[in-house]
């Protein structure tokens, strides 16, 4: 397994747990699956987690990915998780999403 390879799946594991020990117990990393990828972690219906560990950060393209993926799994909401670098805490993570999805989720929530 390739350097970057590992640091992904340790970071999808970090966030995983981070999931499972606030209010989402069923979270799991997901299997690899090429062209209908539906994400990194699943067990959170409606929503698809997609993390990101890279030295440089590329909100643009990964939220294309998110979006792409949010659609293969049939899920109301996509969210990308970036490491930051130096920051070793999941709760201080990125945490980012499109404006149309974060006003949806809002909604969803009765605000």
């Amino acid at each position: 397994m390739s350097k970057q390879k590992q640091k992904g799946t340790a970071f999808e594991t970090l966030i995983t747990r981070y999931l499972q020990e606030n209010g989402f117990p069923h979270a799991e990393r997901k299997a690899l699956t090429g062209q209908f990828d539906e994400g990194d972690i699943t067990g959170t219906p409606g929503i698809v987690w997609e993390c990101k560990n890279h030295k440089t950060l590329k909100f643009s393209e990964w939220l294309r990915e998110t979006a792409v993926e949010t659609t293969n799994a049939h899920a109301d909401y996509g969210v990308l998780i970036a490491k930051r670098m130096g920051v070793g805490d999941p709760a201080q993570q990125y945490c980012v999403m499109t404006l149309e999805m974060m006003v949806g989720l809002l909604k969803q929530a009765g605000y």
